[in-house]
C-alpha cells in the first residue's frame, strides 16, 4: 500500500469522526454499514463513558474522605441502579419507536412517540424520587451499611434518589436523540453535564471561598445540578426545531394510544434491566456481609472502574439498536441483521483489548485511587476476576440491543430472568457463603453468568423471531 494510499484512507477516518461528532445528518437505513456503525457509535461511546465518568469523579473525591464516604456512595449507587433501570428501559422503548418512525421517514410521528415516552417517565420518576427522599436512611440500612456509614450518607443517598427525575431524563431524552440517529446532541449533553460535575465536586466537597464544605453530601449536589444542567441542554435541542426530532405543540398533547404502545415496550424493558440490578443489589450485599466495609469499598471502586469501559462498550452496542430500528422501519431486514453482527465485532474487539489491560495493569488502575492498602488488593483481585469475561459482555450486549432496537423488548428480559435470578444469584450464594469464597465467590458469578446470557441471546438472535414485531 502506497504511502499516498495510506494517508487519503487517514484523511478520510479523521473527517467521518468529525462528522460524528458535529453530528451531520444521514440515512442509515443506505449505504456503508461499516460507515452508519462508526458515525453512530464515536458520539455512543463518548456519551456512555462520560455517564461512567459521573461515578468515577463522585469516587476520585469522596475516597480521599473514607471508607465509609466510598461505601455510602457504592451503596447508594447500588440502589440507584434500580433507577437506571428504569431509565434505560424507557430509553430503549424511546428509541424503539423512534427509530421506527424515522425508518419510515414519519418525523412527525418520532416527534410524538418522542414526547408521549417523555410523560410516560416522568410520571414513573416523580414516584420514586419522593420514595428516595423519604426513606433514604432505611435504603442504606437494608443495603446492610454500618451505622457509622448510615450516619454520614442519609443526605447523600436523599439527594442522589431525590433527583431521580432528572437521571431519568437524561437518559429518556439520549434515548430519542440516538432513534432519531442524532447521538451528537446525546454526546454533548453528558459532556456538559459531567463537566458541571467535574468543577463543582472539588468544590462542593472540601468548600472554596464563601462557599462552605459539604463533605459526601456536596458530591451528590455536584451531581445533581450538572445532570440538571445537562437536561436543560436537551430540552433546548428538542424544543428549538434544528435536530432531527422537534417537538411542538401538537406533539406535547397526551396520546392515550400511543402512550398504551410505549408501555408495552416500555415494561418488558424496564423489567429486564430491574432484573439485572436487583442481581446487582444482591451481589453488593453479599460481599459487604462476607468482607465487611473494606471489601464493598473494594468492589465498589473495581464495579467504577470496569463500568467506565463496560458503558463506552454499550454505546457501540447502542448504534446496533438504533440500525436494526431504522433498518426495520424501512423493510430492509438483512441489513438489520447484517448491522448487528458487525457491531459485535467491533465490540469484541474494544472488550478482547480492555481485558488485557485489565489482567496486566489492575495494581496500576486502582493504584489510581487513594485506597487503604486491604481495600486495593480487593479491587484488584475484583477488577481480574469480572473483567475475565469481557469478551462475552461484549457480544452479548450487542445481540440483547439488538432485540431492544426492534421493540422485543420481552426477549431480552426473559433471558434476563434465567441467567440473572435462576444462575447468577443462586451461584453467587453458594460460593460466597456455602462453600466461603466469600467475596471472591461473589466475583466469579459474575463473567459466568454474562457468558449465559451471551449464548443464550445469541442462539434467540438468529432463530429471527426480532424481525417480526411490530412497533
Amino acid at each position: 500500500m502506497s504511502q499516498h494510499t495510506t494517508q487519503n484512507k487517514f484523511v478520510r477516518v479523521i473527517r467521518l469522526f468529525g462528522d460524528a461528532l458535529t453530528g451531520e445528518q444521514n440515512d442509515y437505513t443506505t449505504g456503508s454499514l461499516r460507515k452508519a456503525i462508526f458515525l453512530l457509535a464515536i458520539p455512543m461511546i463518548i456519551e456512555m463513558g462520560m455517564e461512567s465518568v459521573f461515578a468515577l469523579v463522585d469516587l476520585f473525591f469522596v475516597s480521599k474522605l473514607g471508607k465509609h464516604a466510598v461505601s455510602t456512595v457504592g451503596l447508594t449507587e447500588s440502589v440507584l441502579t434500580l433507577v437506571y433501570s428504569i431509565a434505560v428501559g424507557m430509553s430503549m422503548a424511546a428509541t424503539a419507536m423512534v427509530a421506527r418512525r424515522i425508518g419510515e421517514k414519519d418525523k412527525d410521528g418520532a416527534a410524538v412517540a418522542a414526547m408521549q415516552s417523555m410523560w410516560v417517565g416522568i410520571g414513573i420518576t416523580i414516584l420514586l424520587s419522593m420514595a428516595g427522599v423519604v426513606f433514604a436512611e432505611d435504603i442504606l440500612r437494608i443495603m446492610g451499611a454500618e451505622a457509622e456509614t448510615i450516619q454520614m450518607g442519609v443526605p447523600y443517598t436523599r439527594i442522589m434518589m431525590g433527583s431521580s427525575l432528572v437521571i431519568m431524563l437524561l437518559f429518556l431524552i439520549n434515548g430519542i436523540f440516538r432513534g432519531a440517529g442524532d447521538a451528537s446532541i446525546a454526546m454533548r449533553s453528558l459532556i456538559i453535564a459531567n463537566g458541571c460535575n467535574i468543577v463543582l465536586c472539588p468544590v462542593l466537597i472540601n468548600g472554596i471561598g464563601p462557599i462552605p464544605a459539604f463533605g459526601i453530601t456536596g458530591a451528590a449536589m455536584a451531581t445533581a445540578i450538572g445532570r440538571s444542567i445537562g437536561v436543560m441542554y436537551q430540552l433546548y435541542h428538542l424544543f428549538n426545531g434544528k435536530s432531527i426530532i422537534r417537538l411542538t405543540k401538537a406533539s406535547i398533547k397526551a396520546e392515550w394510544e400511543i402512550i398504551k404502545s410505549i408501555f408495552k415496550i416500555a415494561w418488558p424493558a424496564t423489567v429486564q434491566f430491574i432484573i439485572a440490578s436487583c442481581s446487582w443489589i444482591f451481589l453488593a450485599r453479599w460481599v459487604a456481609e462476607t468482607g465487611g466495609s473494606q471489601a464493598s469499598a473494594g468492589y465498589q471502586t473495581a464495579l467504577r472502574i470496569l463500568m467506565f469501559f463496560l458503558l463506552p462498550a454499550w454505546g457501540i452496542s447502542n448504534a446496533a439498536a438504533t440500525l436494526v430500528g431504522q433498518s426495520l422501519g424501512a423493510k430492509e431486514l438483512q441489513r438489520a441483521e447484517d448491522a448487528v453482527m458487525q457491531t459485535a465485532k467491533y465490540n469484541a474487539l474494544f472488550m478482547g483489548v480492555i481485558t488485557l489491560l485489565f489482567l496486566l495493569f489492575a495494581e496500576s488502575i486502582i493504584g489510581f485511587f487513594p485506597l487503604k492498602e486491604e481495600v486495593k488488593l480487593i479491587a484488584v483481585k475484583a477488577l481480574r476476576i469480572i473483567s475475565a469475561g469481557y469478551i462475552f459482555y461484549g457480544v452479548g450486549m450487542v445481540m440483547i440491543n439488538a432485540f431492544n432496537g426492534a421493540g422485543d423488548t420481552k426477549t431480552p428480559t426473559l433471558i434476563n430472568v434465567f441467567c440473572f435470578w435462576l444462575f447468577q444469584i443462586p451461584l453467587a450464594y453458594l460460593l460466597a457463603k456455602y462453600f466461603g469464597f466469600g467475596p471472591t465467590g461473589v466475583f466469579i458469578a459474575v463473567p459466568a453468568a454474562e457468558i449465559f446470557i451471551t449464548i443464550s441471546a445469541f442462539v434467540l438472535f438468529k432463530k429471527g423471531k426480532w424481525k417480526l414485531v411490530k412497533v
